[in-house]
């Protein structure tokens, strides 16, 4: 029987040097900087100011527009500074830095949802919405909008994703070993929210003891299929995981609630568990610290520590220079370790980096073989290259998701992923009438 897959894709080295570290507590930092845009959508403003004291999980700013999540203190201690620093994807953006005042306190106003709202979808949501939570896989879209499907667009499928397929990280698996059965609790509530036919539960084969443990914490649950997939790079993706379990294929330009599925990422379910059922916003995650560094490991660390206390914690080992906050596939490379960890970061990587000259193109069709997108990416960058604008929307560079299959393939060194970057942007500007 065919073993179930998706278009492209790629079997780089795992690298899954921490997958027997259990979760530790990273030590609560001195200070932490909280920015207020840590997810897709509308920014956040302030509601706390210089000389106020707050604890953790006090709110720190929040917006009525429904695309948007809330943040919050993780720690106890006074705010010193509300201005702009340093951020991991913006560059930079409004912030609130606090500093500790030698307390662990939990704000008293914390309340998990009463009982007896705990079978309302509108109740779940809006508590959902209220505690911050957001895609914990790295996207960081807010999960009460995905838990909102638009009229007319019913949810048959819900995807519980376990993939992690980027080299290095493991957090996810830690937590599918560790927290298991609160995962699955997290998955109930879910349930209640979109009530689905059907909730499929999918993990790679390279991950044998949360298989193991998923597969037992479900029998109280007979709902939940679990499906385990053949590790494949980039099997954590919605459109593959949709392709791979239903042979469905998500429109151009479309979204997976387009197709009747809702994909969610272990780590987002078991802070919905959290958050409904302990009352506790998302102040903290799990991170993956590895690569050349002295201390590897999977560590709870409390949003706005910054990355350069992780490395000082972790120490550097050898001659890694490339500092990676994500995976190495998909994540972003730091030129200011200032900056912090947000809700959407699964790892803090030190990697080694030699500079790579970038020669023509070859014309081997590598690219297209393993886009899992089904694109020309070689076609895409001599468009860019040419500045033949008018042509690239045909090619549809804005329907990449940028998970570097084509660049790491590709004999030339060529940077295609910077270059479809820059596709979707001219695409943008174009729209917008600012090119």
């Amino acid at each position: 029987m065919k073993r179930p897959t998706f278009p492209g894709g790629i079997h780089p080295p795992c690298m899954k040097l921490t997958s027997e570290n259990s979760i530790e507590e990273f030590p609560i930092p001195e200070y932490v900087i909280i920015p207020l845009q840590q997810h897709v959508g509308a920014p956040n403003q302030p509601v706390v100011k210089k000389g106020d004291r707050v604890f953790k999980g006090t709110l720190l700013g929040k917006t009525e527009k429904f695309i948007s999540s809330p943040v919050f203190s993780s720690i106890t201690g006074v705010v010193e500074e509300v201005g702009y620093f340093p951020h991991p994807v913006l560059r930079r953006g409004l912030a609130i830095r606090i500093r500790r005042d030698g307390e662990d306190i939990l704000d008293s106003s914390l309340e998990p949802l009463p009982e007896s709202e705990r079978n309302s979808p509108d109740k779940l949501r809006d508590f959902i919405r209220d505690k911050g939570i957001v895609g914990m896989g790295g996207a960081a879209f807010p999960t009460h909008v995905k838990l909102t499907p638009p009229p007319g667009k019913k949810i048959d499928t819900l995807i519980i994703n376990g993939a992690e397929c980027e080299p290095y990280l493991t957090g996810d698996e830690r937590l599918m070993i560790e927290r298991g059965e609160e995962i699955i609790r997290g998955v109930e509530i879910i349930d209640r929210i979109i009530s689905p036919k059907r909730i499929i539960f999918a993990i790679e084969d390279n991950k044998p003891e949360a298989i193991e443990n998923i597969r037992k914490v479900r029998e109280k649950y007979p709902r939940i299929e679990l499906k385990v997939l053949p590790t494949k790079y980039p099997q954590g993706g919605e459109k593959q995981l949709i392709k791979a379990l239903l042979n469905r294929e998500v429109p151009s330009g479309g979204l997976p609630f387009d197709v009747g599925v809702l994909v969610q990422n272990v780590g987002t379910v078991l802070a919905i568990f959290e958050a409904v059922y302990r009352g506790i916003p998302l102040i903290q995650r799990v991170v993956t610290i590895s690569g050349k560094v002295k201390k590897k490991g999977n560590f709870l660390m409390r949003l706005g520590t910054l990355v350069e206390d992780v490395l000082e914690f972790a120490g550097r080992e050898g001659e890694g220079n490339l500092i990676l906050t994500g995976g190495p596939m998909m994540g972003i490379s730091l030129t200011d370790t200032r900056v912090p960890v947000i809700k959407g970061t699964t790892g803090i990587l030190l990697l080694e980096s030699k500079p790579l000259r970038e020669y023509p193109c070859v014309r081997c069709g590598r690219c297209v073989d393993v886009c899992p997108m089904r694109l020309v990416p070689t076609q895409i960058m001599k468009l860019v290259k040419f500045g033949r604008i008018e042509e690239l929307r045909s090619f549809h560079p804005l329907d990449c998701i940028e998970c570097g299959c084509c660049a790491y393939t590709c004999p030339s060194f060529i940077p295609l992923v910077h270059y479809i970057k820059t596709a979707k942007e001219l695409l943008r500007r174009e729209k917008h009438g600012t090119g």
